[in-house]
């Protein structure tokens, strides 16, 4: 159960990644409180694992992103994603999908490389018109969920 509520809150934010090339604090930092708040109450993170791998995770995330962040290879969003799931889970998820996220972003690039598509930068809007506010970085959202699915599918 734990698991699908993360699931589908990766998948909101996946979304709303690919369609907006932004991620809402309100999903990010939301999702961050909710699970410091319940580290606190229970004493163990959102899967269950002790506060202290959850806290490990948490640094972990910010080192893995924190260098993308300053040379402007990832969005804010996409650390406070990683740091909202480091809180709520472990070391071992949070690398697995940081892990499955390179993978599965390395392989986007060599099929979208190779069916000599033009890397759109966001779904477009409804009303058919180009989106011109969009961000040049890709969405790591969605490559995040896809990792979460693999590790624990691998994991579990």
């Amino acid at each position: 159960m734990h698991l699908l509520v993360l699931w589908i809150w990766l998948a909101i934010c996946a979304l709303q990644d690919l369609r907006q090339r932004h991620i809402a604090n309100a999903l990010t930092l939301g999702a961050a409180l909710l699970a410091t708040l319940y580290l606190s109450w229970t004493g163990t993170t959102w899967l269950g694992s002790s506060a202290a791998q959850g806290g490990w995770a948490l640094l972990l995330a910010l080192l893995f992103t924190l260098p993308g962040y300053a040379t402007g290879r990832m969005g804010a969003g996409d650390v406070k994603l990683m740091a909202a799931l480091g809180l709520a889970t472990d070391t071992q998820h949070l690398l697995g999908a940081f892990i499955g996220a390179g993978l599965c972003s390395l392989l986007w690039l060599l099929i979208a490389a190779r069916l000599d598509l033009q890397p759109k930068q966001g779904l477009e809007p409804s009303t058919g018109e180009p989106a011109k506010h969009l961000s040049k970085k890709y969405p790591f959202a969605p490559f995040v969920l896809l990792g979460m699915v693999l590790t624990v599918s691998v994991i579990h």
